[in-house]
């Protein structure tokens, strides 16, 4: 199944999922920003990959504002060159409005993963030409304005979301035919380790780029760069 169509056909199952408090709103950036995510796929998800990245979900400024995972607005525009119109959620709260493009937030950890790779290959290009980079779960959850992680959600709800995800990570592995899943943090890699068991495929992860990290404000990219390199990724 092609990433476009393994997508829409996630995007449209995960959709019909509904929530309990202390979540007030999900976003779902496959849905509204859905032409700017399948240029994404369509440009850079062609052919086999060596390795695949695999977040979480989406950050309140990277990927619920553009569709594209990890997707800081200037990386989006200048490293991955991407452009594409970005409509409104189906319910919106006002302490997280999507602006698209037009964000002015950061999104540091789109940021400064995106630029450990423009530093590590230059161009989006040579980058995807063995790499690719995709989030385990396509949902945003608040709380108002809070960020609530997929982990902190009842297991019974984490359950509906991870039979979905689980089954779209194989389907993008039996597409992509990575060698490597590296978890960008140990949430991600413990995800793809249980959908991926059997498979034959290496795990691996690197420090979450997130500012809420402490380790990770001490100099992130020199820290994920050397995990890299001790796995021989680089």
């Amino acid at each position: 199944m092609s990433l476009v169509s393994s997508a829409k056909k996630l995007s449209d199952a995960i959709g019909k999922l509904s929530f309990s408090a202390p979540v007030t709103h999900v976003y779902n950036p496959l849905e509204y920003a859905w032409e700017m995510h399948k240029q994404y796929l369509e440009r850079y998800g062609a052919g086999k990959k060596r390795i695949i990245f695999l977040g979480m979900n989406p950050g309140p400024f990277g990927m619920v504002q553009t569709g594209i995972p990890f997707g800081e607005i200037a990386a989006v525009r200048n490293f991955l060159k991407l452009d594409a119109p970005i409509r409104k959620p189906k319910s919106e709260t006002s302490y997280r409005p999507i602006e698209g493009m037009n964000c002015k937030r950061a999104e540091v950890s789109g940021a400064r993963l995106w630029a450990l790779f423009a530093e590590q290959h230059g161009t989006a290009k040579e980058f995807f030409r063995q790499h690719f980079v995709a989030n385990y779960c396509p949902l945003a959850f608040l709380e108002n304005a809070r960020n609530v992680t997929p982990d902190k959600l009842p297991k019974a709800e984490r359950a509906l979301i991870d039979a979905l995800c689980n089954q779209h990570l194989v389907e993008m592995v039996e597409e992509l035919q990575p060698e490597w899943i590296i978890g960008v943090g140990k949430y991600a890699r413990k995800q793809a380790e249980t959908a991926l068991k059997g498979h034959n495929i290496k795990f691996g992860d690197i420090l979450h780029p997130s500012p809420a990290s402490p380790a990770a404000n001490k100099g992130w990219a020199p820290i994920a760069a050397k995990q890299l390199q001790d796995m021989g990724l680089t």
